[in-house]
């Protein structure tokens, strides 16, 4: 039985690598944004960005040899923390397809993974959807 996909304001699809430029810190910074403003989002992650929430990054990023000393959160502990924060109002997707393909196979438990082929389904419980990255 298929999993009935909450109603939402926007949906953001995520595609390419993760850490090729700016758009995965544009899409966390829109997205705590628009929840704090109490808005319904969902984010779909295909490609390289299936990695971004895997349980194997941990809480931080690997020490910064120009700030030893600074502790920055992981990818995976911003969206935990959002997930967390935001419960009813935020819904995290990967592809199934794209996850597999890469290995990527632990994820937070939050994390709903769908076929490609469900994709039309979260398009159409979005109020309006808008990709970021490269097709």
């Amino acid at each position: 039985m298929a999993r009935r996909i909450p109603p939402t304001d926007l949906l953001i699809t995520l595609m390419g690598a993760p850490h090729a430029d700016d758009r995965v810190t544009t899409v966390l910074r829109l997205t705590q944004a628009l929840l704090e403003r109490g808005a319904t989002v969902q984010i779909w992650t295909c490609g390289y960005a299936t990695l971004l929430t895997q349980r194997g990054l941990g809480d931080e990023k690997p020490r910064n040899l120009a700030e030893w000393n600074a502790v920055y959160p992981s990818t995976a502990a911003l969206v935990h923390g959002m997930l967390k924060a935001f419960p009813d109002q935020l819904y995290w997707y990967g592809c199934r397809f794209c996850s597999d393909d890469r290995g990527a196979v632990d994820h937070l438990p939050e994390v709903v993974l769908r076929p490609p082929a469900g994709y039309a389904a979260n398009v159409a419980a979005a109020d309006r959807t808008v990709l970021v990255g490269v097709i």
